[in-house]
């Protein structure tokens, strides 16, 4: 099948999933680039099409994944509808539209001795992904999304994580009602703060340990701060004020990592 016009009522559909109100109503997402699209594949993502710019070819790195994949269709598009669904200056020349899968919290709720992030209000797409991806490098069990975060399936939120996205399990939820059940099932709930007395370097990251990321500009929320059980620090030499969530997130799992033995 092709599709040379960007004017084809189903390229105006995908071009709509640029914005979170039409994937919203559709349950579907884009993602864009060789890279993203094979890790899709790769995880068995429910990709219901995969669309390639007809003068490039499909890309090599694909042609064997396709042989494995059931039930997706292939099109060949042209540089224009490709330039129309792209986020992008310049875009790649392969796409492929994923639905959503609905990930319930049970499964990072029953893992024992989990290390989970857990983001309050941050709201910069960037930082959501690069914090995925550093979770998806540490080994952690999860990553949750509470109100107020950046939408997981924003186009810039997934180039972001780099593929990681799909390697580990990303649900959003309610904190008010997720933090207690995590705490009922022994973990224990740990934030930053500059006034910290112990430190991420003298903290015990054995058991079950959910870090909780607040927002760039104004931490975690009251709400969330009044469930958290404990605050650490990390120190600094020189004299930022403070590090970004993603900078953050990225110290506090290498170091769990790293006291874990992963």
């Amino acid at each position: 099948m092709e599709i040379m016009s960007p004017q084809n009522t189903r390229v105006k559909e995908w071009a709509g999933l640029q914005e979170k109100k039409h994937r919203d109503r559709s349950g579907k997402y884009i993602v864009e680039g060789i890279h993203l699209v094979q890790e899709a594949l790769q995880t068995e993502a429910d990709v219901e099409c995969l669309a390639f710019d007809l003068d490039k070819g499909m890309p090599s790195e694909l042609k064997l994944l396709l042989q494995a994949v059931q039930g997706m269709e292939v099109i060949g598009v042209s540089a224009a509808v490709v330039a129309k669904c792209s986020s992008t200056g310049t875009p790649q020349p392969v796409f492929a539209i994923v639905r959503k899968e609905q990930k319930g919290i049970e499964a990072i709720l029953a893992k024992p001795d989990s290390l989970v992030v857990v983001l309050d209000g941050v709201q910069d797409p960037g930082n959501v992904g690069t914090i995925i991806r550093s979770a998806d490098a540490a080994g952690a069990d999860g990553v949750i999304l509470g109100q107020g975060c950046a939408d997981l399936f924003n186009p810039k939120t997934i180039r972001s994580t780099m593929g990681s996205m799909f390697h580990l399990p990303v649900v959003e939820g309610e904190l008010s009602t997720i933090l207690p059940q995590a705490r009922e099932g022994g973990a224990l709930l740990v934030s930053t703060s500059l006034t910290a007395e112990d430190s991420c370097y003298t903290h015990d990251f054995h058991g079950s340990q959910w870090l909780l990321i607040g927002s760039e500009g104004q931490g975690i929320s009251p709400e969330t701060a009044r469930l958290v059980d404990k605050s650490i620090l990390i120190p600094m030499a020189g004299r930022a004020e403070s590090l970004n969530a993603a900078m953050a997130a990225t110290i506090l799992l290498f170091e769990g990592m790293r006291q874990r033995g992963r």
